[in-house]
């Protein structure tokens, strides 16, 4: 009865490994990944297996969210359509987008989006060190990161402290990933 058991449980492992490599894979998709602007814009583009959209894949492993933090050094708003900025960390500038064009939707989630985004534009300004996170896009051949969520960083050493994150999050976790 016991060897049964046993037998059970390891077929019940071995499905759940690989269960687990193939999610092990995909685990990024959905998650905001936090890397360095030179590493955000040397991103490939590829048609996704999994949805119709296409995602960003960063050594094979698809992308489509992603976290960045630096100092905004262009700022566009064109008033009810959207707010265009950069950010520099020092490696590169991320091209951000930030969309307010959703005002008079019919649609209740995207009037409250309208919201929390008109709430971020007094926050972006020339020389504010701010993290972003959003979802990946491509717009003109490049990437861009279009903004679900600002924040203002206070403490000095958050630029530091993101790269030394992104450095061993590379190092530790996402170059460890399979392709």
């Amino acid at each position: 009865m016991q060897q049964q058991g046993e037998g059970e449980g390891a077929n019940k492992n071995n499905n759940n490994n690989k269960a687990g490599s193939v999610s092990r894979s995909l685990s990024l998709q959905n998650t905001h990944v936090k890397l360095l602007a030179f590493d955000l814009l040397s991103l490939t583009q590829s048609p996704s297996a999994f949805t119709t959209t296409t995602s960003f894949c960063r050594r094979g492993i698809p992308l489509s969210r992603v976290e960045t933090l630096g100092t905004v050094t262009l700022r566009d708003l064109k008033p009810d359509r959207f707010l265009r900025f950069a950010l520099d960390d020092g490696t590169a500038c991320v091209p951000c987008i930030l969309w307010l064009n959703n005002r008079h939707s019919r649609s209740v989630a995207r009037r409250r989006r309208h919201e929390l985004a008109s709430r971020f534009v007094p926050l972006v300004t020339l020389g504010a060190v701010a993290r972003v996170r959003g979802r990946l896009a491509r717009y003109k051949g490049t990437v861009q990161v279009v903004v679900s969520d600002v924040v203002l960083e206070r403490d000095p050493n958050a630029e530091i402290l993101h790269r030394l994150d992104c450095i061993f999050l590379a190092r530790n976790c996402y170059n460890l990933l399979p392709k």
